[in-house]
């Protein structure tokens, strides 16, 4: 029995080790480097991806036999975290895996931006999120930018998407749109994290241990955010103020200050090399001095929070944390084998697609 209430962090963590077992490993990544995608298929097939692989090996082939059942695996496994969690711990991961929502209106931002087809806009969903299939139906319908802004009314996105549509207007990037759907997840989380909410709902909290690792896990995942962001806007070239774009909560940056330590890599690898998160995982910024690109930048940030996430995870095994650090080593792997996939059909060589992957 859970000795924090109406929440079972024993038994979930439990599972989620025994799922984490199953996580390919970076040297299985640098095995399906090497692969075509029918024997990347293959290889899945004798993994826990056989069902999906089966399943889909009727209609699909290549690349996209794999990208659909990574994307079913992947809202599985997630989904099967909502149905074995209960209580506040349950609210915690439903809350956090909103970030597939968030994720999957960028998505469909991107592919009416780029004029995809519906079929692949689709093909990139990950349903592991709070929306429903007629919210899919409605964002895959939608033929237009404003459209998709008007069927997220009434979501928490709605508004946010709403005041980023001139900006987007003027300069027509996507930035001002992605950055609102960032800043919202973010910020929401955040603030129920913070505020109380939980303890309205139940009368208690999972425990204080629990919910400020859980802050803590967020606050770096929003530094790392900014960081990125704030990168990529600097190297789109729009006439767009990054502190316009901040995402607040964070520890690591100031508004004002980001746009100025971002341009220059060297600034920011020293300026987390000498924070919290330096201290903590040194070593692991190597990569980060290392990176020549902006992808090479973005991979080595995201291999920097994964280890944090796994440190904090560590330090209190019976929390949210373990099943936190699962959720980003599970998107790692679904992302890594997805990047080898596409590569290899793209007639990439060896050397550019490992750049592509999040290594630890």
């Amino acid at each position: 029995m859970s000795t924090t209430g109406s929440s079972n962090p024993e038994y979930v963590n439990a599972r989620v080790r025994a799922r984490s077992a199953a996580l390919f490993s970076d040297d299985e990544y640098r095995k399906l480097v090497r692969m075509s995608t029918a024997e990347i298929a293959r290889y899945m097939e004798e993994s826990e991806y056989e069902r999906e692989i089966n399943e889909l090996g009727t209609r699909h082939s290549g690349a996209n036999l794999i990208e659909y059942a990574l994307n079913r695996n992947l809202a599985k496994h997630f989904n099967d975290l909502l149905a074995f969690s209960e209580g506040q711990l349950h609210e915690l991961i439903a809350r956090y895996l909103r970030k597939f929502d968030a994720l999957n209106v960028k998505t469909v931002l991107r592919g009416i931006y780029s004029e995809a087809s519906r079929e692949a806009i689709e093909s990139d969903l990950i349903r592991a999120g709070e929306f429903d299939d007629r919210m899919y139906d409605r964002l895959l319908e939608a033929g237009t930018i404003e459209d998709v802004i008007t069927a997220l009314e009434g979501t928490i996105f709605g508004e946010p998407l709403e005041a980023a549509f001139e900006t987007f207007e003027d300069e027509g990037v996507l930035v001002p749109l992605e950055n609102a759907v960032d800043r919202t997840f973010y910020e929401k989380l955040l603030e129920e994290a913070s505020s109380g909410y939980y303890r309205r709902l139940f009368g208690t909290l999972l425990s204080s241990e629990s919910v400020e690792l859980y802050r803590e896990f967020l606050r770096a995942e929003i530094d790392f955010r900014n960081a990125i962001n704030t990168m990529r806007l600097a190297r789109s070239g729009a006439d767009i103020d990054p502190e316009a774009y901040f995402i607040e909560g964070g520890s690591l940056f100031d508004a004002n200050e980001l746009a100025t330590v971002v341009r220059d890599p060297e600034t920011l690898v020293r300026r987390i090399r000498d924070s919290s998160y330096g201290q903590e995982l040194s070593g692991s910024l190597d990569g980060l001095e290392d990176a020549d690109s902006l992808i090479e930048f973005e991979r080595a940030l995201e291999a920097v929070l994964l280890k944090y996430a796994r440190k904090l995870a560590n330090t209190s095994p019976l929390s949210v944390g373990p099943v936190v650090a699962y959720i980003l080593t599970k998107e790692r792997e679904v992302e890594n084998i997805r990047a080898i996939a596409r590569g290899r059909e793209a007639g990439l060589s060896e050397t550019e697609i490992e750049q592509e992957l999040v290594i630890l």
